[in-house]
């Protein structure tokens, strides 16, 4: 009997095997060459912004005036070829997206715990439906609300924190979703574990959920700051652009380096200082929006819980 069993011929289906298999290689092989050919054509136009954008624009930011100047010497054509500085849009664009995370992430923030925590029934579906409809608002129909509510219902004059007020309902739902996802992440075990001691739940989520989840949620945060410092409706409808250095966000105009862009771009074609000053703002934006990507990450991992 031993001896007809190994005897006994193999399964026909094992000579199908290795035809089989050949064919699925092939589709993996073609799928993966499509995939790289799908990622190379994406990286191309990146990396052609990226140096056209940086050998035209790091010239100007290796100036030590554009860093210390602004740009109050500049005559009303723009032709100061003495005059470079940029630090008055630099500091204009870090205290409106500094303004706006001020407000916008504690609201971000209590509303992404109140979804997670506490949110049932038709509220809960309301406030996410909402977050949602913020989430897809243009930043221009932003810009217009604040108007509307500031100049046209208050009859105010607008200041440099009209512009924080509209980039603050384009931060909110990138934050909220980034907290909501960070949140969701946290095991419901070490929920569990808290209220069996006699953890009261907002100490729970104080005490053991939020430092769970820290270094998502700063990374979430600094990742909307970064995106809100380079908005550009918002900012040429309600903050008027000025070449003086301005720090005080409830009085006069504010420069920041989207409008510095729009305000020098009308003179690139006869002017080489002012082309000079539209690629210098642009790579100063970008290399900001870099220092700023590249910190929340090192903050992400600093606050990590270490296991």
């Amino acid at each position: 009997m031993s001896t007809l069993l190994r005897a006994a011929p193999a399964p026909r289906t094992t000579a199908l095997a290795p035809g089989r298999s050949r064919g699925r290689t092939l589709r993996s092989s073609a799928a993966t060459a499509l995939i790289w050919l799908a990622f190379a054509i994406a990286l191309v136009p990146l990396v052609w912004i990226m140096w056209t954008v940086l050998s035209r624009g790091l010239p100007s930011m290796l100036h030590l005036t554009w860093w210390n100047k602004d740009q109050s010497g500049v005559g009303p054509a723009g032709f100061d070829h003495q005059v470079r500085g940029a630090r008055h849009a630099i500091v204009g664009t870090l205290l409106m997206a500094a303004l706006t995370s001020l407000i916008a992430v504690p609201i971000a923030i209590l509303t992404a715990i109140y979804l997670v925590e506490y949110g049932r029934g038709r509220i809960a579906r309301i406030v996410s439906f909402m977050v949602d409809i913020l989430s897809g608002v243009p930043s221009i129909v932003a810009a217009l609300f604040i108007y509307a509510v500031w100049v046209t219902t208050f009859k105010l004059t607008l200041v440099p924190a009209c512009a924080s007020l509209a980039l603050v309902l384009l931060m909110i739902p990138v934050v909220t979703r980034s907290a909501e996802e960070m949140l969701r992440l946290v095991p419901n075990e070490l929920r569990e574990a808290a209220y069996a001691l006699g953890v009261p739940k907002w100490k729970t989520i104080l005490r053991v959920v939020l430092p769970s989840c820290m270094s998502g949620i700063v990374t979430g945060g600094l990742l909307g700051f970064a995106r809100v410092a380079g908005e550009t409706a918002p900012l040429l409808l309600v903050a008027s652009y000025t070449q003086f250095l301005n720090q005080n966000m409830f009085s006069g105009s504010m420069a920041a380096l989207p409008t510095l862009i729009n305000t020098n771009v009308q003179f690139m074609s006869s002017d080489p200082i002012s082309a000079d000053r539209v690629w210098g703002a642009a790579c100063t934006l970008i290399v900001l929006v870099l220092a700023i990507n590249l910190a929340g990450r090192l903050l992400g991992h600093l606050t990590r819980v270490k296991s």
